[in-house]
């Protein structure tokens, strides 16, 4: 019998409660011997109250309710230690301990294991313990197992990802019904896909916290959130989103994108380009039908080539899902015996990366100027533009707008340039006496 300890009662702890009642027997089949959810922790007393007079398929019938984690930790009966309580602390602390008891891990907290992955693996692999992790990236897309071990054989290439469900509903929202981003904003709360402090989803740090995870596993290091050039979408202008549209055929996506870079230096040398960003991409990308809630994870292997995963990816018994499997794997390990013997992560502590920064990278752009009506005003910008090695591919000028600050719109998509250059001829351009508002640069990703 494996022993199980539950540290958070809340969505998707409820959810994996929910599925291993559902699934029970179907479950033990898989592992090949009983499963046994002995202990319940969460700090809300009216959950536990509520639990206590459930009568549980599991455990006999009863399952012990606690609001102090440190009964499930320190019981030498529990096998594995199921961490859904998300954020820093104590979720770091309860992880910590568990591993120092010999306790295996199953978690969905991915903001901890961006910042901590170094502590965590360290931790696991001296202690002979593994840390499973599937719900922390896309919630039920197999993502991380693919990645992990499915896709092991390969050198990864690149990574590209709709990785955050809320930004995703705000854009198709601002998308489809051309609407400004407040309002797209309310829409999602009210659908249940955005928190009443939306922060981290709409500043990118949610997502770049899944790309921190998917990198660390790609490259065997850890890839820290300080290495990854992070975006919002909070900025972006509903009209921008439709005149890449209709002008230019692209779709609107906060992506996580990770790259290896040949840089064209005599050396030739191996670099990391990751970073987190709104960006464009054409109608005809697999992305571009992704929408609302749901995810997507776009994988280039040198054997396999491209392999891409769909799923939602949010809502609580999506992620559950991802944890039960997560408890399947941990179960089977120490009913074999196996668990510990190889770290689930290959993980080379020490092994230094090489990080493209925001400024070397080399990719197309939108831009729009809002600029005066009058002779020679495209002529100044694409010589600025020219200046700075900017080529231009395709640009539009449309009717004057009325909307403060009045001027004329005009459209650019650029062919591939460094945006260190695209920075400095935009820096120049706004500096002219013809320019009525800052420019709005867009990176695209073909």
């Amino acid at each position: 019998m494996i022993n199980l300890g539950l540290v958070g009662y809340g969505t998707v702890g409820s959810g994996v409660v929910k599925i291993l009642e559902t699934n029970l027997s179907l479950l033990e089949n898989k592992v090949g011997t009983k499963l046994n959810l002995k202990k319940i922790c969460d700090r809300d007393k009216k959950r536990l109250r509520n639990l206590s007079a459930h009568r549980f398929a599991l455990a006999g019938g009863k399952i012990v309710t606690t609001t102090n984690w440190e009964e499930i930790v320190n019981d030498p009966k529990i096998d594995i230690v199921i961490e859904l309580i998300g954020g820093y602390e104590p979720a770091r602390t309860i992880i910590l301990s568990a591993i120092k008891k010999k306790k295996h891990i199953a978690t969905a907290n991915k903001a901890l294991l961006a910042k901590h992955w170094d502590e965590i693996f360290t931790t696991a692999g001296k202690n002979k313990v593994l840390v499973y992790f599937e719900a922390s990236v896309g919630a039920g897309i197999p993502v991380v197992q693919a990645l992990n071990e499915g896709l092991a054989a390969n050198r990864i290439h690149s990574i590209l990802g709709i990785l955050n469900a809320t930004t995703n509903y705000i854009l198709t929202r601002m998308s489809k019904k051309n609407i400004d981003f407040p309002t797209a904003l309310k829409e999602t709360q009210k659908a249940g896909f955005a928190e009443a402090n939306p922060k981290l989803d709409i500043e990118g740090i949610d997502a770049a916290h899944k790309l921190s995870i998917l990198a660390s596993i790609a490259y065997s290091s850890w890839v820290k959130l300080e290495n990854i050039y992070t975006e919002g979408i909070s900025h972006l202008d509903q009209q921008d989103i439709k005149f890449a549209f209709e002008e230019f055929g692209y779709e609107t996506k906060l992506l996580g994108i990770c790259k290896e870079v040949i840089t064209s230096n005599p050396e030739r040398s191996r670099r990391i380009d990751v970073r987190v960003h709104p960006a464009l991409i054409p109608q005809e990308h697999p992305f571009a039908t992704v929408e609302n809630e749901y995810n997507a994870v776009l994988i280039k292997g040198d054997a396999v080539g491209d392999v891409m995963f769909y799923g939602k990816g949010a809502g609580g018994m999506s992620a559950a899902s991802a944890v039960v499997s997560d408890i399947i794997y941990l179960a089977r390990h120490i009913h074999n015996q196996t668990a510990g013997k190889i770290p689930y992560v290959t993980y080379q502590k020490g092994k230094k990366l090489s990080f493209l920064p925001i400024g070397e990278i080399e990719t197309a752009y939108y831009l729009r100027f809002t600029t005066v009506d009058r002779p020679g005003v495209l002529s100044k910008i694409s010589g600025i533009l020219g200046e700075n090695k900017v080529s231009i591919a395709s640009c539009f000028q449309k009717v004057p707008t009325t909307l403060r600050p009045r001027g004329v719109p005009i459209l650019m998509v650029t062919h591939k340039a460094k945006e260190k250059n695209i920075r400095q001829a935009i820096e120049e351009i706004d500096r002219l006496p013809i320019t009525r508002a800052k420019t709005v640069m867009l990176r695209i990703e073909e």
